[in-house]
């Protein structure tokens, strides 16, 4: 028996497929046979025959050719080609666009033909109208945005100087990772305004972290260990990556990858989110939610905002001396300056906190999935799971995607979501009717392809942009939370600096970023997972090209896996682990060039270039400019304040660096050590 043929039919109706091809296709050559799967082709009793048979898995149908018996069928390839080419036209990938909403009486009897399983299970979430409304606002707010990239709104302008009195010091725009910035710097003695869309505190996401990252909250002096402790719902023993490879060739299957330091701490989101905004208000911060921004009026001096709340649709306005940009993927601000190129890429994230109703059998709730996949590419997408247990015997579960930014596929939550509600008993066994549902968790997480610490506008004069409104997150697990908890110390202190000595246009506020050119060679990846819209892939091409790389991971001692997804990875590492996996795959660049294209790839190798020179120029001034800059200061940033903050944005990325390069010797030191 030989496999001729596996190809995805992009649609979950399996019974339309299989009629189609038992009673309508007709082969070039052969004799039909139906069997309950689909045919066979037969050819003489002496000549073999070829089995045909399609199944359904993820919300669409796959299907293969085998033949059966030693000689070779010669018109085995011409009907090959002939079945590809029909199916193609019969069933054409299509992108699905929610319905336009006007005079329903509900969202779910708007929905409930395009999306029942969806509607059916938001029906049994404790605010589930309220949620699925977000949802679908979120989806046409970003797909409005992704259509029309050429005419963003403009919601930043110039004025001219009033020198009125200014009420704050900083307005942040967005409550979720805004608060945590906002807490920090209001400690260290400015007046601050948060405003937030929704109610404060409600999140429609939950967080995972490590205890080392988030030891940066504890030093910054924002949390006590004792406070930190209060806010962990959960902590795991150990977290799984893990990519189907049933259809893969033996050496592209791979171990299952052990990260019990990574994501391995859940978060209660809305307790750490009031937490924070205790200590916003306690240093004397001020917060208004279920408030929207409309607009920012930028003057010599001063910004204004003007805002609407949302409960009475009255009208107000707050000045500070600078605006601060956290309002995440969907931010208006961050379209405006980047000229509708906010980002390349898109993780369509959806899922769930589950508090009961899994079997005990079904999953230790010890344990976590940090990245799985349970199928192959479905739809044009790579669909892959991420499992984390919560407080109290809760699951949060994501399903999401790698996704291109374009115009004709934006990425769908909705249609995500009936993926979710119907393959989750595929992933993880269980009574749909029988789990407990606490809460909806969705976004999209963006992504922007760095190849330099400037391609990408962070800053306006007196305006910043943070978190995922900046593309603050790691290219492979589009962890916004955990990437501005890494960099938040750095970012604090730049911004400090800047305040100090009102450097607070765009020229010295572009500083305060967090690029960093090992995260930026890595995009690579993510944009190896992607499926370009209009093209069709082979559909075990991306879980080959993952179980390449986590099966080197998983061969390698814990530490290179925890460095690597924790955006700590330094030049030599990634170098070798490069190195090995086309040895490995020698295809693996050939796949990648066809699925990212040759523009992608050169600038990929301007990515690579900068890495290059940052690894040499933190060899040749990682010994000594951190204690220069230091012994410099007291003259430095006195007399040139705007080449001091220059330099010590330059000093971080040094530190990071270096930290980089004693973390690898901590685990070479450690790799000999257990091997002598």
């Amino acid at each position: 028996m030989k496999e001729l043929l596996y190809i995805e039919i992009p649609t979950p109706n399996l019974a339309k497929v299989t009629n189609w091809l038992q009673s309508i296709w007709q082969p070039s050559a052969g004799t039909k046979v139906i069997t309950p799967d689909g045919i066979r082709l037969q050819f003489g009793s002496s000549n073999g025959e070829l089995s045909v048979f399609v199944w359904q898995l993820q919300r669409t149908t796959y299907l293969k050719i085998f033949q059966w018996g030693e000689r070779l069928i010669p018109q085995a390839d011409r009907i090959k080609q002939q079945l590809v080419a029909e199916i193609r036209a019969v069933f054409p990938q299509k992108y699905p666009v929610p319905p336009e909403i006007e005079q329903s009486p509900s969202i779910f009897a708007a929905l409930a033909e395009a999306y029942p399983k969806t509607v059916h299970f938001f029906q049994k979430m404790p605010n589930g109208e309220y949620d699925l409304n977000r949802v679908y606002w979120w989806e046409k707010r970003w797909r409005d945005s992704v259509k029309n990239p050429q005419q963003p709104q403009e919601v930043i302008f110039s004025s001219s100087s009033t020198n009125k009195e200014r009420e704050y010091d900083l307005i942040y725009i967005g409550g979720a990772l805004g608060v945590i910035h906002a807490a920090v710097m209001a400690q260290k003695g400015y007046r601050v305004l948060l405003v937030e869309r929704l109610p404060f505190g409600r999140m429609n996401r939950e967080w995972n972290i490590s205890r080392d990252e988030f030891q940066s909250l504890i030093n910054l002096g924002l949390f006590t260990p004792q406070e930190f402790e209060s806010v962990i719902a959960a902590e795991y023993a150990d977290g799984f990556s893990k990519f189907f490879d049933a259809y893969n060739p033996p050496h592209l299957k791979a171990a299952v990858l052990h990260t019990p330091k990574v994501l391995n701490v859940a978060i209660d989101a809305e307790k750490l989110l009031r937490f924070c905004g205790d200590k916003l208000r306690q240093a004397g911060g001020d917060i208004w939610d279920e408030t929207e921004f409309v607009r920012a009026d930028i003057s010599d001096t001063e910004v204004t905002v003007k805002l609407t709340h949302l409960p009475t649709q009255t009208s107000r306005q707050a000045t500070a001396r600078l605006l601060i940009d956290a309002m995440g993927t969907a931010s208006p601000i961050a379209w405006q300056l980047n000229g509708g190129r906010a980002f390349d890429s898109v993780c369509p994230t959806v899922g769930a906190v589950i508090k009961s109703g899994f079997a005990p059998e079904v999953w230790d709730k010890k344990y976590g999935d940090v990245l799985n996949s349970h199928g192959d590419i479905s739809r044009g997408r790579q669909l892959i799971w991420e499992l984390f247990p919560g407080g109290n015997g809760e699951l949060t579960f994501y399903l999401f995607h790698y996704h291109q930014v374009h115009p004709d596929n934006p990425g769908s939550l909705l249609e995500m979501y009936e993926d979710f509600f119907t393959i989750l008993p595929e992933y993880r066994r269980c009574d749909m009717e029988q789990l407990v549902w606490k809460k909806p968790t969705f976004g999209y997480i963006p992504g922007h392809f760095s190849t330099g610490d400037r391609d990408r506008t962070v800053a306006f004069d007196r305006l910043l942009a943070i978190g995922d409104a900046a593309s603050l997150q790691s290219p492979l697990i589009f962890t916004g939370f955990g990437s501005l908890v890494r960099n938040l110390e750095r970012l604090t202190t730049l911004l400090h600096t800047a305040l100090q000595h009102d450097l607070l246009t765009a020229q010295h506020l572009n500083q305060i970023r967090a690029y960093q050119s090992n995260i930026s060679v890595t995009w690579l990846f993510s944009k190896g997972m992607m499926v370009p819209t209009g093209k069709t892939l082979p559909p075990q091409r991306i879980n080959s090209m993952l179980n390449t790389f986590f099966g080197l991971l998983a061969n390698e001692p814990p530490e290179v896996a925890d460095t690597f997804i924790k955006d700590r990875t330094d030049w030599f590492t990634f170098t070798r682990l490069a190195l090995i996996a086309a040895r490995k795959n020698p295809a693996l660049l050939v796949w990648i060039v066809e699925m990212a294209g040759s523009k992608d790839l050169i600038r990929w190798l301007g990515s690579y270039m900068s890495f290059n020179l940052d690894a040499l120029r933190n060899l040749l001034m990682g010994g000594w400019f951190p204690s220069w800059l230091k012994q410099s200061q007291p003259w430095l940033e006195k007399k040139y304040p705007g080449l001091w903050l220059k330099l010590l944005s330059l000093n971080y990325q040094l530190r990071h660096a270096q930290a980089v390069t004693d973390l690898k010797y901590e685990i070479d030191r450690n790799t000999i050590s257990s091997s002598s």
